[in-house]
Parts: C-alpha cells; structure tokens; sequence
C-alpha cells in the first residue's frame, strides 16, 4: 500500500493545508468537494500543490508530522522546489 503527504493551497502564496492519506485522488476529490475538514471548505483550499509517497505508514505520519510544525517559509520552499508555479498536480493524478 502506498501513503501519501500532501499539501494544498488556495492559490500561490496563499492559505496552505498538510494532510496523509493512502488515496491521494480520492481525498483531494473530498477536499474539492468540501465533503472533509472544515479548515479546507471554510477557506477555499483545493488545490494539490506537493504530494510525497511512501511504503511504510510510519514514515508518512513522522513526514507529515515535520512538516506541519515548520515554519511556512519552509512550507513555500517545498512547495516552489518542485512546483514552483503552484499549479493544481490532481489534474496530471486523474490523466494518469
């Protein structure tokens, strides 16, 4: 099985949401469909911006724990390192 840390954002430079999960498609779809976490539906943030996969669920839940305790300039920089246009990643998930 495959976990997945993953960020969100509203737009570049703006509102930021680290999650996991073992379904990346299908809980962005959630995200986009305001069916989980109030924090997402109530500021608008939809849009995959950075994802890592893992093997092992313990290695996903100390990544995403890390992560969530950085500062959000280091947040801006993961995202920007590899996607530096902030472009939605779900589109290029779905077309696979």
């Amino acid at each position: 099985m495959k976990y997945y840390v993953y960020i969100l954002a509203d737009k570049k430079d703006g509102n930021i949401y680290v999650g996991r999960t073992n379904d990346l498609i299908n809980r962005t779809s959630e995200h986009k469909s305001d069916i989980i976490s109030n924090y997402t539906k109530n500021t608008g943030i939809h849009n995959l911006v950075y994802y890592e996969e893992y093997d092992e669920i313990h290695k996903a839940v100390t990544r995403e724990r890390q992560i969530k305790k950085w500062k959000r300039e280091w947040k801006i920089k993961l995202i920007e390192k590899s996607n530096p246009e902030w472009k939605d990643l779900y589109t290029e998930l779905t077309i696979k």
